[in-house]
């Protein structure tokens, strides 16, 4: 009987400590679990708040604006044959500068894909041109082109809200000046009638006729400045 006594006291004892055991080892692994749980972020790099990667408003580098620089001065390097033609149709200035004023500015905007890419390359051109009132149609139709483009597009992720600025860039400058002409410079400094000037005595038709034109010249050029703009990052010429 004592000897029976005794083995039940042993075996009461070790359960008893096997109980002990197994609860210290799940309280262990509990705090464990909440100390990963707690601490396991501690090495990971904070989330970006949302709308911060793609905002809309982002900031100019130095070279952007000297690439855009450049191609303002290309622009205005291949139109610089404009003052040897003396034809007096009205648009002829438009006509001959519409694949100019569309294939370099989409360039510029295909490189720097940033609002206000077109409306700093107008700045640069009405600086350089002088800053007289007709020229200054040309920052402010910059604007206009621009703020169309990105009221469609939400910005210049697509190439071909670089083409609708592009497009609508110079041919906005015929109905700038209409305005201009009619409204605040009416007489030229010999006298005549300012509007019938620029109109060159052309009918509604013709007018009509050579603004679509326009429009088409500069579509062709902004498809172009596009095309050329893919082909050079695919070289590797044309780097973000």
């Amino acid at each position: 009987m004592d000897e029976q006594k005794r083995n039940n006291v042993i075996e009461e004892a070790a359960s008893a400590l096997i109980k002990n055991a197994e609860a210290d080892s799940v309280s262990l692994g509990e705090k464990r679990e909440q100390k990963n749980g707690n601490g396991g972020n501690a090495g990971k790099a904070p989330e970006k708040a949302p709308g911060k990667e793609g905002k809309f408003f982002k900031k100019y580098k130095i070279k952007d604006i000297v690439f855009l620089a450049i191609m303002t001065a290309c622009t205005l390097t291949t139109g610089a044959v404009m003052p040897f033609i003396q034809l007096q149709i009205f648009g002829i200035v438009q006509l001959c500068l519409g694949l100019q004023f569309s294939i370099f500015p989409v360039i510029g905007m295909m490189k720097v894909r940033k609002p206000g890419a077109l409306f700093l390359q107008s700045v640069f051109m009405a600086v350089f041109l002088g800053m007289n009132p007709p020229m200054v149609m040309i920052a402010l139709c910059g604007l206009v082109a621009e703020a169309v483009a990105m009221l469609i597009f939400h910005g210049y992720k697509s190439d071909w809200a670089c083409v609708v600025a592009g497009t609508l860039y110079l041919p906005m400058t015929l109905p700038f000046l209409y305005v201009y002409y009619k409204f605040f410079h009416t007489v030229t400094d010999t006298g005549e009638n300012a509007l019938a000037a620029f109109l060159m005595g052309a009918n509604p038709w013709v007018v009509t006729g050579i603004s679509c034109a326009v429009v088409a010249i500069c579509f062709i050029g902004s498809v172009i400045g596009m095309v050329v703009s893919r082909e050079l990052k695919k070289a590797g010429v044309l780097k973000k």
